[in-house]
């Protein structure tokens, strides 16, 4: 009677978002199926020491066998703020009549039985006959990099009331945001990626290693914004990279659909939509105290719509932009710009959209009198304030008010 042989791969499935490789510095992140660069199949998004490189060979298991071992390709991306540590794209192909469904890495081309590495699952596998199915949401935020303990409760809540679905990786929050963030969670609306880089790394609190030190990046927020650009692309039509007390706020438009319906229209090549920061100074607060809802008080962080007066931005210097995004245009992302992409980009004019930040100034102590005045966010208050306190409510953080 014939059998079917012993299954001998995947012996063990990497069951966190950081995976160090075995006999290297480097750690691997997740991997994808990506056919738009030519010769290859598969990107292994990574974290890379720069000054450890050596040849890696990708081992492919197809439907339980393991396949001949494949070279890599090994693509640091340009961008790393001088830190030792950089995001990677690993590049490989797979095996001809291999039907690939897990991915490890080896520093040998010789194939081995791999009992003691772990196996990344490729995600993003093609359905045949389907490759222009119906994507699951419109829009996906993307924030990257949450760490300190940040408990900004009030502010976040905009952000996420803004899209259809919202990716956060976490490293560390406060009490308040986590209750929050578990309620979301549990409607399907957020996903909470664990970023333990801490465990693996000296992460930076800081953008620039000379001015800050450390191993990587912002605890490694250029890894994960690329992970989520890739984790979105087969689910979302376009992916926003912003942080979670900014909101990217259309002004000649009611919605963001509207928005980008216009701009895809006005500029059918354009895959990375650049919109420009804009800063609310929080010291600055509105006169009428209209929307100061003292329901709110104790809930932690502070009340976007208490500010209304914009900072001019210095364009004399660096100004930052985010970052709207068709995923399947784009290649490598960093904080502020895309670093490859295969369509072109637009920045777009403020008075069409904008950032709205509110955080410390940018240009030091001014008046309201110094300041514009925006109340832009004002117009969509009959939405977002119900939405808030439901939010609030649902998740023990707001007290509901008894019926009349």
């Amino acid at each position: 009677m014939f059998t079917f042989p012993p299954k001998i791969c995947p012996v063990r499935t990497a069951e966190h978002t950081i995976t160090p490789l075995n006999n290297t510095d480097h750690f691997l992140v997740s991997a994808f199926m990506d056919q738009r660069v030519k010769g290859f199949d598969l990107r292994i998004i990574s974290i890379f020491k720069t000054n450890s490189a050596k040849p890696l060979y990708c081992l492919f298991c197809c439907a339980g066998q393991l396949s001949n071992t494949t070279p890599t390709n090994i693509l640091q991306h340009a961008e790393n703020f001088g830190f030792l540590f950089v995001t990677a794209d690993i590049m490989c192909q797979i095996p001809q009549n291999c039907n690939a469904t897990h991915v490890t890495l080896q520093t040998k081309p010789e194939r081995v039985k791999a009992l003691d590495q772990l196996w990344l699952p490729i995600r993003n596998q093609k359905t045949t006959g389907n490759e222009e199915k119906k994507l699951q949401f419109n829009f996906t935020v993307c924030i990257s990099n949450l760490f300190g303990g940040i408990n900004n409760v009030s502010a976040s809540h905009h952000t996420l009331h803004s899209v259809d679905r919202v990716v956060i990786y976490n490293t560390s929050c406060g009490p308040e945001l986590d209750l929050l963030f578990q309620s979301y969670s549990r409607t399907g609306f957020l996903e909470i990626v664990p970023w333990p880089i801490d465990l693996f790394l000296s992460p930076s609190w800081g953008w620039l290693y000379s001015l800050s030190g450390g191993d990587v990046h912002y605890f490694g927020q250029l890894a994960t914004l690329n992970e989520c650009v890739y984790r979105s692309m087969d689910r979302s039509r376009y992916v926003l990279l912003n942080d979670i007390d900014e909101i990217i706020m259309p002004y000649q438009h009611n919605n963001l659909t509207s928005l980008m319906n216009t701009l895809q229209q006005q500029h059918p090549k354009v895959g990375v939509f650049l919109i420009e920061n804009h800063v609310f100074p929080k010291t600055v607060f509105e006169p009428s105290k209209r929307f100061h809802l003292p329901k709110w008080d104790e809930v932690p962080g502070f009340n976007i719509l208490e500010h209304i007066y914009r900072e001019d931005p210095d364009r004399t210097k660096y100004h930052p932009y985010k970052l709207i995004v068709q995923p399947r245009l784009v290649e490598q992302v960093s904080v502020h710009d895309v670093l490859k992409a295969f369509g072109t980009t637009y920045i777009v004019p403020p008075d069409v959209c904008r950032i709205i930040h509110v955080r410390g100034s940018l240009r030091g102590k001014l008046d309201a009198k110094e300041l514009n005045e925006d109340t832009r966010l004002w117009d969509f208050h009959e939405k977002l304030i119900p939405n808030v306190d439901k939010a609030l409510e649902r998740a023990g953080l707001l007290r509901s008010e008894p019926a009349l």
